[in-house]
């Protein structure tokens, strides 16, 4: 796969994990108990949509060092029926007193990245009803059945809960012990680690969870049902417990900010490429920036270069590097902000763009453009805005027997970013930590009321042949990943499974997402399974190139409808499970 002269567009190539086919569903997820509540909604008559929620209910129960339901949600939505992509805007927003001053009156040079002040308010349950109410077909209850059953009885604790590095209990268990006595009570029983395979029930995620349904069901209708489901969590006891344990922990929410709290259903931003129309979430998301490397990496024939050569891998670090200045630059609420979306993925910017890259030398510069005049790059007077990354993430694929698609990025709300809520059984995000104080013209200044930008991004792409659903953890990595996968399927005509497989890279030129927002001009880093004459000669090129362990660059989950065969595949990436850490699973039947 290293060689420079790789040619083949042979769809059949071996791969570690087996190609997984069916006739009528498709779903990936990266725990398996997630993925089989997927199958078991979809085997009970509902839709992508009904089995997507329900999948994701189950990850923010047992993935919590990675998501749950204090977090967020992205989602986007093939509608087979309408023919059309939808955008779910799962994104948190800030608190009507999250101002700059309230933060510098408290000491703070930055937004902090943990605990109440670093929260806003909690979206993923909000999209998940919304994209529920809106797309899908079944009741709250039968979707919430899953989670509920397994938080009720317990759930087998797996490595990534015990072990994931700075996320896992294994490092959060001193302080769970000390001062976050709700998360102790869940997690740590008799205040120890719990072993692998040893049941945690979350009784009190269980009992919210039983109370909404319980609103739903004194509704006269599905769609009451549903908003009362909505307002149980936003207006009712559960918003109730949420003020008060941030109230006491000095927070800036009023009972206002979760009863105000909506949900849009947004068009998406999309790019034509190689026959397919690739659709991500708005420029509140970091999505966007994976088109605009598509509108430079166009510009050069990728296939003749060859899979992974060091011109193909020096030529896709060069457009993410320009693409991921422009994000840092632009990118924030549309809301609050006008974001030059349009220009930036016209045509001609992104041949301007491409115009910048050096076939032969890495660039040590970040350099937005100039999407609003038209010119390639700012003046050289102007400072580029710099951004903050995130480590914890799922993501859920399905396809159903009608072609319908769901791809939803939950993330946030994880352990080790504020203590459990006791009578909830989940603690907040702390997303708002991606909001800067100043400069007052900087996209992604803290506002009451503001959408944070997120690296969470879900993707689709739609062509003639086949249409496809796909997504991946890993912050600031996420679009980088996505963008090798996709290429290797549009480019090289490798087979879902494969292009998962293959030995990906990513840079770290700019800022990072999330603090310490560290950037590292020209680094690189690699998976070894790249040819080494790639590595030598990208290193010439002025690359400054990691080798990471190998296995550990992509943690990308797919699912593909084949228009002409009629089949549909679903493929998790072996990564997850090399790493000891991750858990990913993926069901076709």
């Amino acid at each position: 796969m290293g060689s420079r002269t790789f040619r083949s567009r042979d769809t059949t190539a071996t791969t570690y994990y087996p190609r997984l086919f069916g006739r009528n569903f498709a779903v990936a997820a990266h725990h398996y108990l997630a993925a089989y509540a997927g199958a078991e909604i979809l085997r009970e008559g509902g839709n992508a949509v009904d089995a997507a929620v329900a999948a994701t209910l189950v990850e923010g129960l047992v993935d919590p060092h990675m998501h749950t339901l204090g977090g967020e949600c992205p989602m986007l939505i093939y509608d087979a029926g309408a023919d059309r992509v939808w955008s779910v805007n799962g994104n948190t927003v800030a608190p009507a007193r999250a101002t700059p001053d309230a933060y510098r009156a408290r000491g703070y040079t930055d937004v902090p990245d943990e605990g109440v002040l670093a929260a806003g308010v909690p979206a993923a349950f909000g999209a998940l009803i919304t994209a529920l109410r809106r797309f899908g077909s079944l009741p709250f209850a039968t979707v919430a059945a899953p989670a509920m059953a397994h938080a009720g009885a317990g759930f087998p604790a797996h490595r990534g809960l015990i072990a994931q590095e700075g996320f896992g209990l294994a490092d959060l268990a001193p302080r769970l012990r000390s001062e976050w006595h709700g998360g102790a009570a869940i997690y740590l029983p008799e205040g120890r680690l719990p072993r692998e395979g040893e049941l945690v029930r979350n009784g009190a995620l269980h009992d919210m969870l039983e109370q909404a349904c319980h609103a739903e069901r004194a509704a006269a209708s599905r769609d009451a049902g549903l908003q009362a489901v909505f307002d149980c969590f936003y207006r009712g006891d559960v918003a109730a417990a949420l003020h008060a344990h941030t109230s006491a922990h000095d927070g800036l929410f009023s009972r206002e900010d979760f009863a105000d709290f909506t949900v849009g259903v947004e068009a998406p931003v999309a790019y034509g490429f190689g026959g397919y129309e690739v659709y991500k979430c708005g420029p509140w998301n970091q999505g966007p920036a994976l088109l605009l490397a598509l509108g430079m990496l166009e510009r050069f024939e990728l296939e003749r270069l060859g899979h992974n050569s060091a011109d193909y891998i020096h030529v896709v670090l060069e457009a993410i590097k320009l693409a991921y200045a422009d994000r840092n630059q632009y990118f924030g609420d549309p809301s609050f902000i006008q974001v030059p979306i349009a220009e930036m993925l016209s045509r001609r910017y992104g041949e301007l763009r491409a115009g910048l890259i050096d076939i032969e030398r890495a660039s040590a510069e970040i350099r937005p453009g100039d999407p609003a005049r038209g010119a390639a790059a700012l003046a050289a007077t102007r400072t580029p805005f710099l951004s903050h990354g995130s480590p914890g993430t799922v993501h859920v694929d399905v396809i159903d027997a009608q072609g319908n698609m769901a791809a939803f990025t939950p993330s946030g709300g994880w352990l080790k970013s504020s203590p459990v809520v006791a009578t909830l059984g989940f603690p907040m995000t702390n997303r708002l930590m991606t909001f800067y104080l100043g400069p007052d013209d900087h996209p992604n200044q803290v506002r009451p009321g503001k959408q944070p930008r997120t690296t969470i991004s879900p993707s689709l792409a739609c062509g003639k042949h086949a249409r496809m659903a796909f997504g991946s953890m890993g912050g600031d990595q996420q679009d980088q990943w996505q963008l090798q996968f996709l290429l290797n399927m549009i480019v090289f005509g490798m087979n879902m499974q494969a292009a998962i497989e293959a030995p990906k890279f990513s840079s770290s030129h700019f800022s990072a997402f999330f603090a310490p927002h560290d950037s590292a001009p020209k680094a690189v880093r690699m998976e070894p399974r790249i040819a080494a004459a790639s590595i030598d000669e990208l290193r010439r090129r002025g690359h400054e190139i990691e080798l990471a362990a190998d296995w550990t660059e992509g943690f990308i989950l797919g699912a593909r409808h084949d228009l002409e065969t009629g089949s549909r595949e679903a493929a998790c990436d072996p990564r997850c499970a090399k790493s000891e850490i991750f858990a990913a699973a993926a069901l076709s039947w």
